[in-house]
């Protein structure tokens, strides 16, 4: 009789405890979670409901509290806060997935035979490319208009170089755009040999033939958003900053979003001329569980790789060349100060050492007794040493770690020994302004961010080279690396109380290693990538 009242008991109890725990809609145990939070904590277990995480810490507590429906053991895997790409071009990398991708080639022939593929395929009426890069090449020297011509005298070829700051086209496309040798280029160039354009253009005077360039249907645009989606959740991304939008397609992401269609959170910057800015600064900022829509960004210069990042000394491996501002520093100036006297974040590309100098004093003054602006210099890649404190004021900096490992093979030649100390500088901005975002820029460099945390870490390319790292006193450590790259880049949003770290109360987006990124050897760093990537607690990967 007293075992059957025990037993009852025990029942009673069991059924009692199992009243008492709260249903979720996911529950996570057994794994190593990094919540990146202050103390750079780890816990074993999580519960998430409607999106969010409820509760986080040991298996013990979350089995005893929560029951799920949908519970997955970690199996000892590893967690981390969803990664967060702070400078990318995400609809640009959609589109030039319906593109030519010519990233990676290593001569003229085979971006012909690449052109010649794709025609093939796609039949088109006018031929874009993306990605040529001629410091990968054996002649180090730009192309000229010459071979395109002999292959495709009468179809439109515009290739695109792998920084978005110079372009070859063919003698079809410069017809089309009326681009002769008395075409006037105003911040950028119009390359000349012998009297007459070769088919490269620098900065500005692209602009011409972009205007010639059918514009992508609606179809195209979807498929773009929706192809380069997939791409992110592969690689762990769950929130992306695209630098430069324009507000047709910040709509069509809020309308895909709002039907369920796309789920990838982004951060969008609207490019910042007047049209925009005086439409955007009468609405207001937007904001949804998806879309943040608060900030402009705005060019600064070019690119070093094309010689357009504007310098204050010239180019040591091209003594007249100084590259160029892409506006007068009064168009900046007024800028920056109609978008100080609203609520919106300013975002500016700034590549070489003069570029960061102007913004970085425009920023100061326009600025001046308003507090927690969090404005933001996208790349600051080449700075003079007096120019480092500005950062000390509450501006962050940008940067993508890929940067210096693609450059460092050409970097020192256009610098020269003294500049280039003082280029990629990421372990001496985040000691100036406290923190760092971290992205990649793609499609100028890759999508994954296991090179960004690699290139962050070791300083060295994807084949491990140099040995001993470039420049390796601006490595980062892995922690500053994975907060670069999560809380960081979230604060650089005003986004930290939702993302960014796996804490109670944010959103539920985290991605899961079979690895441990904090511990593993750094030459398989880039190997990693993600078993599954969760948004708002649902699974997309």
């Amino acid at each position: 009789m007293k075992r059957y009242i025990l037993i009852i008991a025990l029942f009673s109890l069991v059924s009692c405890l199992k009243k008492n725990k709260t249903a979720v809609d996911l529950i996570v145990t057994g794994a190593t979670i990094y919540k990146v939070d202050n103390t750079f904590g780890t816990a074993t277990a999580m519960a998430v409901s409607n999106g969010k995480i409820v509760e986080i810490g040991s298996n013990e507590e979350i089995i005893n509290r929560y029951e799920s429906k949908n519970t997955v053991d970690g199996k000892g895997k590893f967690i981390y806060p969803g990664l967060i790409d702070a400078h990318c071009h995400y609809y640009g990398f959609g589109l030039s997935l319906q593109e030519v991708d010519l990233r990676g080639t290593k001569s003229m022939k085979e971006i012909i035979t690449r052109i010649k593929t794709f025609q093939k395929e796609k039949n088109p009426d006018f031929i874009v490319g993306n990605g040529w890069d001629q410091n990968d090449w054996e002649v180090k020297k730009y192309p000229t208009k010459a071979d395109l011509d002999a292959e495709f005298p009468n179809i439109p070829v515009v290739l695109n170089r792998v920084d978005g700051h110079a372009i070859l086209v063919n003698s079809k496309a410069l017809q089309l755009a009326g681009i002769t040798k008395d075409t006037k280029a105003v911040g950028g160039q119009i390359e000349m040999a012998n009297g007459e354009p070769t088919g490269i253009l620098v900065d500005n005077p692209m602009e011409l033939i972009f205007k010639i360039i059918p514009k992508p249907t609606r179809k195209i645009q979807i498929a773009a958003l929706l192809d380069a989606e997939k791409v992110m959740f592969d690689y762990g991304l769950t929130t992306v900053n695209d630098a430069g939008l324009d507000p047709d397609i910040i709509n069509l992401i809020d309308s895909l979003q709002k039907v369920k269609a796309m789920k990838l959170n982004v951060y969008a910057m609207i490019s910042a001329n007047k049209k925009n800015i005086d439409l955007y600064l009468k609405k207001g900022i937007y904001k949804t569980d998806n879309l943040d829509v608060r900030s402009f960004k705005m060019y600064g210069d070019g690119a070093l790789g094309s010689r357009g990042a504007c310098m204050h000394k010239p180019y040591s491996d091209m003594p007249k060349q100084f590259g160029a501002l892409l506006s007068p520093i009064s168009q900046l100036k007024s800028i920056a100060k109609q978008i100080a006297a609203s609520p919106f974040q300013l975002n500016s590309h700034a590549i070489g050492d003069s570029a960061n100098t102007v913004l970085l004093k425009i920023y100061k003054e326009v600025l001046a007794g308003k507090k927690d602006r969090r404005w933001k210099i996208e790349h600051a890649q080449v700075l003079r040493e007096e120019d480092f404190d500005y950062f000390k004021l509450g501006i962050i900096p940008s940067v993508q770690p890929t940067h210096a490992t693609s450059d460092m093979y050409w970097a020192s030649e256009r610098l020269g020994k003294e500049r280039i100390k003082n280029a990629y500088a990421y372990k001496k901005l985040l000691q100036k302004a406290g923190i760092i975002a971290l992205g990649t820029d793609f499609p100028v460099e890759e999508v994954n961010p296991m090179l960004t945390f690699h290139a962050a870490v070791t300083r060295k390319d994807n084949k491990n080279y140099p040995k001993g790292g470039f420049q390796v006193e601006n490595a980062l450590t892995r922690e500053e690396t994975l907060k670069g790259m999560t809380i960081w880049a979230a604060y650089s949003n005003f986004e930290e109380k939702e993302k960014g770290s796996l804490e109670v109360g944010k959103w539920a987006d985290f991605v899961i290693y079979d690895q441990d990124l904090m511990k593993i050897n750094e030459d398989q760093i880039v190997k990693m990538k993600p078993v599954n990537t969760y948004l708002k607690g649902d699974k997309v990967k």
